[in-house]
């Protein structure tokens, strides 16, 4: 592992090539510091497209700049596993953050790695300024030992609701002034291209034990987050109050996740009085808002 690194960006990649160059240039381009930083990226072995411009074109511009890299391949799995190439990566990066970085995304502030490592004394889920102040970590930066307590990043594909309510529910969620556009097709019109076409979602199906909304999948957000928590009051010493009081009924979860929501991106939230349901391996699951 390397030990000059401060963050890690993981990007899963598939058929696209403009995109991907601005995706990855724009990191680089604007990082105060990008010897610290690396990319990693993971592509199907499959991906003709990918792969060919990758090795005849963006490979050598980063080579030539010195910059930190690896890139994978794996059998395909999909969006509907997006997750798993992340975690994959994970576990090879070195360092101090991990980011969940996108091939239509493009980065839009000088200096963006100061602002994370501005935190790197601080367990935190940070979050960019994108998505209209969506108020979830629509990339989410994840500091290193979170996936060392887990074992993973997210074990679900919705990864940036995942993490983002636990975030809210442990009450460590932070915006930082950093800007990132998500030049996907639905948001800009850009974009419009099998990969995106062809996303596959675990969610609007609560009955289904895959789903992000089940009481499965909600019992398991739980279960982390009681892991976090411990290591958070135990280790780091952080007060826990507020993620005590909403297992106790007393705190509403989503409170700051409603504050967050200028602009009123998600259909709904829990009940104000945060309202207990009960499940099958968790003696109370909190019920959760659903995204937009």
């Amino acid at each position: 592992m390397k030990h000059n690194i401060d963050i890690s960006l993981l990007l899963a990649t598939r058929g696209r090539t403009r995109a991907l160059d601005t995706a990855v240039h724009t990191i680089f381009d604007l990082a105060d510091r990008p010897e610290r930083v690396e990319l990693f990226l993971a592509f199907d072995r499959d991906d003709e497209i990918g792969i060919g411009h990758w090795q005849h074109h963006l490979r050598p511009w980063m080579e030539q700049r010195s910059l930190n890299f690896t890139a994978m391949k794996f059998d395909p799995m999909g969006y509907i596993r997006l997750n798993e190439y992340n975690n994959a990566m994970a576990q090879h990066a070195s360092g101090e953050w991990l980011v969940i970085w996108n091939d239509d995304a493009v980065m839009q502030t000088q200096g963006w790695d100061q602002h994370i490592m501005a935190y790197q004394d601080r367990f935190r889920l940070l979050a960019f300024k994108t998505h209209n102040l969506h108020p979830y970590s629509i990339f989410p930066i994840v500091p290193r030992k979170w996936f060392e307590l887990l074992g993973y990043i997210s074990p679900h594909q919705a990864q940036d609701a995942w993490v983002s309510q636990q975030a809210y529910m442990l009450d460590i969620w932070q915006r930082i002034d950093v800007d990132v556009l998500h030049d996907r097709y639905d948001l800009t019109g850009h974009n419009l291209d099998p990969t995106f076409r062809k996303r596959a979602m675990l969610e609007g199906r609560p009955n289904d034990p895959m789903d992000f909304h089940s009481v499965s999948q909600m019992d398991r957000r739980h279960r982390d987050c009681a892991k976090l928590a411990t290591y958070l009051r135990n280790e780091l010493k952080y007060d826990m109050t507020f993620f005590e009081n909403v297992f106790a009924g007393r705190q509403d979860p989503w409170q700051k996740l409603a504050e967050n929501d200028v602009n009123s991106q998600m259909v709904q939230f829990a009940n104000p009085h945060a309202h207990f349901m009960k499940s099958a391996t968790v003696k109370e699951s909190v019920q959760e808002p659903t995204a937009s």
